[in-house]
């Protein structure tokens, strides 16, 4: 007997999901929990059907050869929610996977609470998900304040539980584990996206210490082996003590520039991208945002500059990078925009409002 089924397809989301499950099993601690779950989920006393490392996949591209996997995953997870038959299915982001599953089962005749945590994009492509969303969907529990206004006109439960970053940053007290004047370079999670964007990252970086000897290089690694003679590897669960002692920071784009922003640390976010995967989202998914960095759409302002595609050259990395290190006015500028995207994000208890919401929603 499972009283709520978990959903999720990548690290964030079960990171996310961890801390959804404490919570939940300090409002209910008897609550069973089925779950497609991550290292992080798996920690919990709950029943794993589905390792969610059989999900992760990266870019247009690197989807085509992973899909029959993920048809067969798909099927085989939407099979035993249906068996199980929950109270309630969480999903957590992972939208191109998740949306389809919480229609299908719609569609199947699941009748319990379907909830989504984790808005999907919506405001910056993708607008047609939101009727779907709002048909199939019992509640929507977003990150960021200004999601709640796409769906203005539908009948969906949306609510605000704010960021899960936001507390633990605030609360982070740092140990002093490093000093200096250290610059950081956060390459990605992804082996995908370390070896299209830490190249070039490094390359910068030694060229700005040539141009100033006093800077360390430090380089966060989150799961993929890296190696750099001239270079300190900072293991993944130590990244806030790095982040805390940066000067500056080279971030490829995700999560983690928010993350660098809430510990105000001025950064030049980078993203290498293949053309085609660029043709695809510019032509076809038509994402045409004035701000593509998170700490910048959730600030609407250049907080910090960022590089994607065919902008992302080597002297325009130098240029930011240095303008960054040496002109007073920007970084303050940087500096400036931290501060907003705290206070827009404030300090909230993300994880412990989603639980309360989904108790209140779900007779458990």
């Amino acid at each position: 007997m499972i009283d709520l089924f978990i959903a999720t397809g990548e690290m964030s989301g079960d990171v996310n999901g961890a801390k959804l499950v404490e919570e939940l099993l300090q409002l209910r601690p008897h609550l069973k929990i089925g779950a497609v779950a991550g290292p992080h989920m798996r920690k919990w006393p709950i029943q794993t059907f589905f390792q969610m490392e059989s999900l992760k996949v990266m870019g247009f591209l690197d989807l085509l050869p992973a899909l029959p996997k993920l048809i067969w995953m798909f099927y085989a997870i939407r099979r035993k929610i249906l068996q199980l038959n929950p109270k309630a299915v969480v999903c957590i982001d992972y939208p191109g996977l998740h949306l389809r599953l919480e229609r299908s089962l719609r569609k199947k005749g699941y009748t319990g609470k379907l909830i989504h945590f984790i808005c999907p994009t919506v405001w910056a492509w993708g607008k047609k998900r939101i009727p779907l969303m709002a048909q199939n969907l019992d509640l929507l529990l977003t990150l960021f304040p200004f999601e709640k206004s796409c769906f203005t006109g539908t009948t969906l439960n949306v609510q605000y539980v704010g960021h899960p970053l936001a507390l633990p940053i605030a609360q982070f007290k740092p140990a002093g584990q490093f000093s200096g004047k250290i610059l950081g370079l956060f390459p990605g999670s992804r082996k995908t996206e370390i070896e299209r964007n830490l190249p070039l990252q490094l390359k910068i970086a030694r060229k700005l210490k040539e141009a100033d000897p006093e800077l360390q290089i430090a380089i966060s690694q989150t799961g993929f082996p890296i190696q750099a003679e001239d270079a300190l590897i900072v293991p993944s669960e130590n990244r806030y003590e790095l982040m805390r002692s940066c000067h500056l920071a080279l971030a490829t784009s995700g999560t983690v520039t928010l993350e660098l922003a809430l510990h105000a640390v001025p950064t030049v976010v980078c993203f290498a991208i293949k053309t085609l995967d660029l043709l695809l989202a510019q032509k076809i998914f038509r994402i045409d945002l004035p701000f593509y960095a998170l700490p910048n759409i959730i600030a609407e302002d250049a907080v910090f500059p960022e590089l994607f595609g065919p902008n992302l050259t080597e002297a325009k990395l130098f240029f930011w990078a240095d303008r960054l290190l040496r002109n007073a006015e920007m970084r303050e500028h940087c500096l400036k925009g931290c501060q907003k995207v705290q206070k827009i994000l404030g300090s909230g208890r993300a994880a412990e409002e989603a639980a309360r919401a989904i108790v209140s929603c779900v007779d458990f």
